[in-house]
């Protein structure tokens, strides 16, 4: 399962509606896979949700240091297939970080996201939180 934005901020943040169920389905998720633009995005939309600063800090820090959890750090390759993903999906409303999550997901052959991103259910993925 790839670990979103906003399932991670689920996850994270017991005011968050679905935080419960991000809960159950991290804990049933085989596989943990995520990457660095992930953890730029959720730790601006923390800040932005009130979210003390050192309680997500050490969030992600504990997603590092999670041998369960596979983090992907997007070099010049990675980076660039997403740039390609979103000039063929110009109008989409996607972010370089929901590209990069998409074409990570297809080369890992995931079909699942903990994500309540309707763009996932766009590009053919099943988001688990609805």
């Amino acid at each position: 399962m790839l670990l979103d934005t906003s399932g991670l901020l689920a996850l994270l943040d017991a005011r968050e509606p679905l935080h419960q169920q991000a809960r159950g389905e991290y804990s049933r998720a085989p596989t943990r896979l995520t990457h660095a633009f992930v953890f730029a995005e959720l730790i601006a939309l923390a800040n932005a949700r009130g979210v003390p600063a050192d309680l997500v800090l050490r969030f992600v820090m504990n997603l590092l240091a999670n041998p369960d959890v596979d983090t992907i750090w997007p070099d010049e390759t990675l980076t660039s297939q997403g740039l390609t993903l979103l000039l063929a999906r110009q109008g989409s409303g996607y972010s370089l970080c929901d590209a990069v999550s998409f074409v990570l997901m297809r080369a890992r052959n995931l079909r699942e996201a903990l994500s309540t991103d309707h763009h996932f259910d766009d590009e053919g993925f099943q988001r688990r939180l609805v």
